[in-house]
């Protein structure tokens, strides 16, 4: 079989690449031309959590929290809410979350009354309002709790896209919850907004929070 290649001019043989470093080309202006604000030349800001702006997921809840009132994201508009899911007897995870949380209301000052800590439990079954209501209070009194009945739970995980699963312990009420770490963050007017891994730290939040209040 002839090699179709053996017999092409050299100009032509070029033209593929040259039309590949084109592209590439246009895609690097393109891209530099994004970062920068139009008319300004000054770069546009950067989150420094993980921007996921128009996503289809995670777009709510409709759930009693600690105090026993049913609350939506529509509850908090004008403030920034930031979801994170849990147990209360987790031993390391869920309180270093909720400890950055409440260092970031603190570093906002004034304004982290905008600021709403929500804590959804992926363990209902020991998880009571009671014990919420005193866990909630070690971080700060103003975040809220809420908690799915144990058929709800699946159904409000798959939309958050969050995992779970019970590890179970020596005894029956020794367990352990695996789950996921990270937190979604949602504007002023309750759309979502940001992921936070695990671990970003409080004075990252604190400035993306900043600009999310900056912009209602």
């Amino acid at each position: 079989m002839t090699n179709p290649l053996r017999n092409t001019s050299p100009e032509a043989a070029a033209a593929p690449r040259r039309r590949l470093f084109t592209q590439l080309l246009g895609g690097v202006a393109w891209t530099l031309g994004a970062g920068w604000l139009a008319g300004c030349g000054e770069r546009a800001p950067a989150f420094n959590g993980i921007d996921i702006t128009g996503a289809d997921y995670a777009q709510g809840f409709d759930l009693p929290d600690q105090h026993g009132q049913r609350r939506t994201l529509a509850d908090f508009r004008g403030k920034v809410v930031v979801v994170f899911f849990g147990f209360t007897q987790c031993p390391d995870v869920c309180p270093t979350s909720l400890s950055e949380l409440a260092e970031a209301k603190r570093l906002l000052g004034p304004d982290g009354e905008r600021l709403q800590g929500i804590f959804i439990s992926v363990d209902p079954e020991r998880d009571t309002p009671e014990v919420m209501r005193a866990y909630m209070a070690s971080f700060d009194p103003t975040f809220l709790a809420l908690r799915a009945t144990p058929e709800e739970l699946p159904a409000l995980a798959k939309a958050f896209k969050v995992y779970y699963k019970k590890v179970e312990g020596k005894t029956p009420t020794s367990y352990t919850m695996d789950h996921s770490a990270g937190s979604y963050v949602y504007d002023t007017q309750g759309r979502l907004r940001l992921y936070y891994r695990y671990g970003s730290g409080a004075q990252a939040l604190a400035n993306d929070v900043k600009r999310l209040l900056s912009e209602g």
